[in-house]
């Protein structure tokens, strides 16, 4: 599995990507370009609804950075199980599946773009139903070993980037000069994700794609508590400009 902002390239998640990925509007780079390319990651966590995905888009965009977004390959995983109708109780299946997943993501902010084999899923990832099963991923430990490792590539090629997830400032990038954990109050990020799914979740389905999912990913990794060395950007009385203003002066500061 592999990831450029300009281009794609499937394979499992297994495989290691052979190419560098590009960071939007540089183009492809030659092996020694890119070694001297500058390089700075900035790791942004939080629970479901927190506005990770919109801000740290946002924020990629403005300051001309790759954008990963790890919840993606999380969900692709998922719809791939659904589609193959994988038995999530199984563990060991779930873990298989994921080691052959084809998937290829894209690092550019203004297009994202999610395939699975063939089947363009950047849609289809965003239903409930996958919503609802990306836990069982999540909270698989050899499936969230195997993505990990594939996220970690994509950031090493990417140069510059804006990674976001649940453990990105924790495992995926530990080291990373900017480390943020995005917050917002319960019901802030529930009205959040209801706007984002056009407001026809009932409340029941919306406890559980956002509060119940974070109580059972919080089983595999910690995203709703700073670790040490972790800035915390609540947004609960913060418009979507004015976070995303607070991100960008963060990785400014140390540029």
């Amino acid at each position: 599995m592999s990831a450029g902002a300009s281009r794609h390239a499937a394979a499992s998640v297994s495989d290691a990507a052979s190419d560098a990925a590009s960071a939007p509007g540089r183009g492809a780079q030659s092996p020694q370009s890119a070694a001297e390319a500058p390089r700075l990651v900035v790791a942004v966590d939080g629970p479901s609804g927190s506005g990770k995905s919109s801000v740290c888009r946002a924020a990629a965009r403005e300051l001309g950075a790759a954008y990963l977004d790890t919840g993606a390959m999380y969900r692709a995983a998922a719809w791939y199980c659904l589609d193959q109708g994988v038995d999530f109780d199984d563990e060991d299946a779930v873990a298989v599946a994921v080691e052959e997943l084809p998937l290829s993501i894209s690092t550019d902010p203004d297009h994202q773009t999610v395939t699975v084999g063939q089947a363009d899923v950047t849609d289809a990832i965003r239903g409930s139903a996958v919503s609802e099963a990306v836990s069982e991923v999540s909270t698989n430990r050899r499936a969230r070993s195997l993505l990990v490792d594939a996220q970690r590539r994509i950031i090493d090629e990417a140069g510059v980037v804006v990674a976001e997830g649940r453990d990105i400032t924790t495992v995926v990038a530990p080291d990373a000069p900017v480390r943020v954990l995005l917050t917002a109050s319960a019901e802030v990020r529930l009205a959040r994700r209801g706007l984002q799914l056009g407001g026809e979740q009932s409340a029941e389905s919306l406890h559980r794609q956002v509060l119940a999912r974070d109580a059972k990913d919080s089983t595999a990794v910690n995203f709703t508590e700073a670790a040490d060395g972790v800035a915390v950007l609540d947004s609960t009385d913060l418009t979507f400009e004015e976070t995303v203003a607070s991100l960008v002066d963060r990785v400014r500061a140390v540029r």
